[in-house]
């Protein structure tokens, strides 16, 4: 077992709300220099840009996870995070269909896609800013099934989180984690009694709020399912701080 520090929340310049310097190799270069050891790509409603991050980390001891940040119906983002840029992308291909509208680069902002070598490859021309068709269970369950981790964005937020839109964290959500913004974590129990488990990271958008917050994981490795295994506590792993 070893300790990881984590933030799987980060945006790339592909988010319209993302700054430009949100490169991956500019991605890459930060989250080595404050030190994570992994990090999990999270744009709004796509994963055009988690390959191209992934391929920027490739020999420099970075773990890089494929996700997104995914807009519900409900007006609730939640991450959904994979192991492998396959499972994204098929995660991305239910949300395009439930996506509509066209973007206003010069309302929202400009979103690029980049190759790993910080090339601008082209521009996503949907409306990755707006809601999708999809409500909060049906997204939940799609990352499940796809084999992912599914947290509940920014809980502690009134904008955008399942407490700012639905009043409350409901006992039967099912997701693997509430993710905080602030310093404060509640009592939100379970269905079952238990509590879900707390995460922070940082929902960086610019180079420097990458790492300002994070969360140490006791596990065997950098993957999904080992997350989700110190998230449960099992066989001695843990979320060692949040």
């Amino acid at each position: 077992m070893r300790r990881f520090r984590a933030d799987l929340h980060i945006h790339s310049c592909l988010s319209p709300c993302g700054d430009l310097d949100m490169s991956p190799r500019g991605i890459v270069r930060q989250s080595l220099d404050v030190e994570l050891e992994v990090i999990a790509v999270c744009d709004h409603n796509s994963a055009e840009n988690v390959g191209a991050v992934m391929r920027a980390a490739a020999g420099s001891g970075l773990k890089v996870l494929a996700g997104m940040e995914v807009h519900s119906m409900e007006e609730v983002h939640t991450l959904a995070i994979f192991d492998t840029e396959e499972q994204a992308m098929a995660m991305q291909a239910v949300v395009y269909e439930h996506l509509r509208g066209t973007n206003r680069p010069d309302i929202f902002g400009d979103q690029v896609v980049a190759n790993e070598r910080d090339e601008v490859e082209g521009f996503n021309d949907r409306l990755l800013i707006g809601a999708t068709t999809l409500r909060l269970e049906e997204i939940v369950a799609l990352v499940h099934h796809l084999g992912g981790l599914s947290v509940a964005s920014h809980v502690d937020r009134p904008s955008y989180s399942v407490t700012s839109q639905l009043g409350f964290v409901p006992a039967d959500l099912g997701v693997d984690a509430l993710e905080y913004a602030g310093e404060e974590i509640w009592d939100a129990p379970r269905e079952d009694g238990s509590r879900f488990p707390a995460v922070r990271f940082s929902d960086a958008h610019f180079p420097a709020q990458i790492g300002q917050r994070f969360t140490v994981f006791l596990m065997e490795s950098a993957s999904v399912e080992e997350i989700r295994k110190a998230l449960r506590g099992e066989g001695g792993r843990s979320v060692v701080t949040s």
